[in-house]
This record gives C-alpha cells, sequence and structure tokens, in this order.
C-alpha cells in the first residue's frame, strides 16, 4: 500500500514537473535580463561591467 502510494506521488511530481517547464513565470523577463555580450545577469538599467571596461 504505502509503495502504490509513493509511485503515485512520484507520477505527480513528474506531471507537475513537465507542466512547470512549460508555463515557468518570468522566463522572457529573465533572459532579457542577461548581457548579450558576456552572458551575465544586468542589475538596474545601465550598462553590464563587461561594456564599462570593469572586469
Amino acid at each position: 500500500m504505502i509503495v502504490k502510494i509513493v509511485v503515485l506521488f512520484l507520477a505527480a511530481m513528474a506531471v507537475l514537473a513537465m507542466f512547470g517547464r512549460y508555463r515557468f513565470p518570468g522566463q522572457k523577463r529573465l533572459a532579457a535580463a542577461k548581457c548579450k555580450h558576456c552572458g551575465k545577469f544586468k542589475i538596474g538599467k545601465g550598462p553590464c561591467s563587461c561594456q564599462k571596461g570593469l572586469k
């Protein structure tokens, strides 16, 4: 009985993971927050540190 509950729980978690992969909220905003040159996340509205010359 416990094995059946564990298997059903794992199957439900797998289904939720598949739906979560397709509907991840804010995914476009996270991609837009990265620097196009170095790939680091930009904080604020200013240019990235790689464009300032401050490596």
